[in-house]
C-alpha cells in the first residue's frame, strides 16, 4: 500500500491516466472515455480505482479535451496532448512539469473501467519489493486479438511486448497479453522514453518499447496477474456492452453481499452509485438508475424503472415508472403507475393501478388507488381519490394547481378543473365536473337531472326493423 501524507496524498507517486484517444471505432462525437457503463463514464471508474493509492493524478487529454476536463473535475490535473503520437508520447506529455519529488509513476488507460484498486496496489508493492524498473499487469485470455503479446525469455523473464500489428504468426499465438497498465521507477521511465523511436507499423512512440528496452539492458520487469476482465479495454460498442454487463454483475454481487435479494441478476439493471439497503427484494426486469436510493425491506419490481428517486423503507413499487420523485416509508406504487418528476408520496400513501402523477404531493395515508391523473396537485393526509378522477391542470397555455384537503373524498370520475381547492373532509359526487372551490366539510356535486324514457328498448328495436325494410 502507498503511504499517504498527512494531507492524504502520496507526494512520491504520480498517476497518469491516458485519455486522449478519439475512439474511431465507437463512431461517436462523444470522447471515448466519456462513454458510460451503468450510468458512469469509463474514465470515472479508472479514477475511482486509483483513488486508494492517493497519488498525484494527471489525466492526459486530447480529443474532446474540454469535455473530459469538465467530467473529471478539479480534483486532478488535465494535461493536453495536442497531437496524439502514441502511448509513449502521451506519457512524455504527462511527465512534463511533474514535481521532482515524484519517484514512481503509475500509467493506465482511461478506457479500461474494470481494473481494480486491489490489483493496482499489488503492482505498486510488487515493483517496490523487487526493486524493479517496472511492474506490469498481464492476463491470459482465450482470444488475444488486438492485444499486445507478452514475449518471455527461457526462464520466464519478460523480453518484450509486441503489438498485434507488429507480431509474427508465432507471437500472435501467445495468449498472455498486455493490459497497458504499468508502475515505473521514474528515472528508469524517463531514460526509456528518451530511447523511443517511431520505427513500427503505426509510426508512433510505443510505451511498450520502454519495457523492451528494460529487458535489453537487464533491468528487471515484474508482472502481476490480472483477470481477463481487468485488461478489457473499450474500443467499440460491442466491448462497451460487454464491459457494462460485467460491471452490472459486480454491482449486483456487491449488493447481494450487503443483504439485498436480487432474484435474477442477469435481468436486473442497477447503475453505479445507486444505493440499495439490506432486506430489499429486487425482482426481475428492474432498472434503478441515476441518483437513486432504495431503503430497507422494500419490494421493487418486477418490470419497474426507477430514476433519480429516493425510496424510503418498507415501500412496494411494481410494474411502474418512477422518475425524479421522493417515495416515503411504507408507500405503495403500482402496478402500472407512472410518477413523473416532482412527485412526493408521503408515508403509507398509495399511487395505484394505472395512475399518473406529475408535480404532486400526496400526504400521509392518502390514496389514489386507480385510473387517475393528478398533476400540479397537493393532497392532504388521509384523503381518497376515486377511480377515473383527474385534475384538469392545463388550459392549453398555462398549468394551474389543485389542492385536496385532509380527509377529503373525491368521488369516482370527478374532473377537478384547476385552479380549484377541495376543502378538508369535503366530498365530491361521482361524475362531477368541479370548477369552483368546495369548502371544508361540504359536498360538491355537479350533474344534470337524470331522465328515464319508458319503453325505449322496444321503440329502438322497432325503429331498426323499419330501417331494414
Amino acid at each position: 500500500m502507498s503511504k499517504a501524507t498527512e494531507t492524504g496524498r502520496n507526494p512520491k507517486l504520480a498517476i497518469l491516466i491516458l485519455a486522449a484517444g478519439k475512439g474511431k471505432r465507437m463512431k461517436s462525437d462523444i470522447p471515448k472515455v466519456l462513454h458510460e457503463i451503468c450510468g458512469f463514464a469509463l474514465v470515472g471508474y479508472v479514477l475511482e480505482a486509483v483513488e486508494p493509492l492517493r497519488g498525484q493524478v494527471r489525466v492526459i487529454v486530447g480529443n474532446g479535451a474540454s469535455e473530459v476536463e469538465r467530467a473529471v473535475g478539479s480534483e486532478c490535473l488535465c494535461v493536453l496532448q495536442a497531437e496524439q503520437r502514441g502511448t509513449g508520447h502521451a506519457v512524455m506529455v504527462g511527465l512534463e512539469g511533474l514535481d521532482p519529488g515524484v519517484d514512481e509513476v503509475l500509467v493506465l488507460a482511461g478506457d479500461a473501467p474494470l481494473v481494480t484498486a486491489a490489483t493496482l496496489e499489488s503492482m505498486v508493492e510488487a515493483r517496490r519489493e523487487a526493486g524493479a524498473a517496472a511492474s506490469m499487469m498481464t492476463a491470459t485470455i482465450e482470444d488475444p486479438r488486438s492485444y499486445g503479446r507478452i514475449v518471455r525469455r527461457e526462464g520466464g523473464a519478460v523480453e518484450a511486448i509486441v503489438e498485434e500489428a507488429d507480431a509474427t504468426a508465432e507471437q500472435r499465438g501467445i495468449c498472455e497479453v498486455n493490459s497497458c497498465t504499468y508502475v515505473f521507477e521514474r528515472e528508469a521511465l524517463e531514460r526509456g522514453l528518451e530511447a523511443l523511436t517511431t520505427n513500427n507499423a503505426q509510426g508512433e512512440y510505443y510505451l511498450t518499447d520502454v519495457v523492451k528496452g528494460f529487458a535489453s539492458v537487464g533491468a528487471p520487469v515484474v508482472t502481476v496477474a490480472g483477470t481477463a476482465e481487468e485488461v478489457l479495454g473499450v474500443n467499440d460498442r460491442e466491448q462497451l456492452a460487454l464491459a457494462c454487463s460485467i460491471m452490472r454483475r459486480r454491482i449486483s454481487s456487491r449488493l447481494m453481499a450487503e443483504g439485498v435479494s436480487i432474484v435474477d441478476p442477469s435481468n436486473t439493471y442497477i447503475d453505479h452509485g445507486v444505493s440499495v439497503a439490506s432486506g430489499t427484494v429486487v425482482m426481475p426486469m428492474v432498472f434503478i438508475t441515476g441518483e437513486s436510493s432504495i431503503g430497507e425491506n422494500c419490494t421493487i419490481g418486477p418490470c419497474t424503472s426507477i430514476n433519480d428517486t429516493s425510496v424510503a423503507d418498507d415501500c412496494s413499487i411494481q410494474f411502474s415508472t418512477v422518475d425524479g420523485c421522493e417515495i416515503m416509508s411504507g408507500a405503495n406504487v403500482g402496478p402500472f403507475s407512472r410518477l413523473r418528476p416532482g412527485c412526493r408520496l408521503g408515508p403509507e400513501s398509495k399511487a395505484g393501478s394505472f395512475v399518473e402523477m406529475k408535480k404532486t404531493n400526496v400526504g400521509r395515508g392518502s390514496k389514489v388507488p386507480h385510473l387517475s391523473y393528478m398533476g400540479d396537485t397537493t393532497i392532504g393526509e388521509g384523503a381518497n381519490v376515486g377511480a377515473g378522477s383527474i385534475t384538469c391542470n392545463y388550459d392549453g397555455v398555462n398549468k394551474f394547481p389543485t389542492t385536496i384537503g385532509d380527509g377529503a373524498f373525491i368521488g369516482s370520475d370527478t374532473m377537478l378543473v384547476a385552479p380549484v381547492n377541495i376543502g378538508k373532509d369535503s366530498v365530491t359526487g361521482a361524475g362531477s365536473v368541479i370548477t369552483s372551490d368546495v369548502p371544508d366539510g361540504s359536498l360538491g356535486i355537479e350533474r344534470t337531472e337524470q331522465k328515464i324514457i319508458p319503453d325505449y328498448g322496444k321503440r329502438r328495436k322497432k325503429g331498426n326493423k323499419d330501417k331494414g325494410k
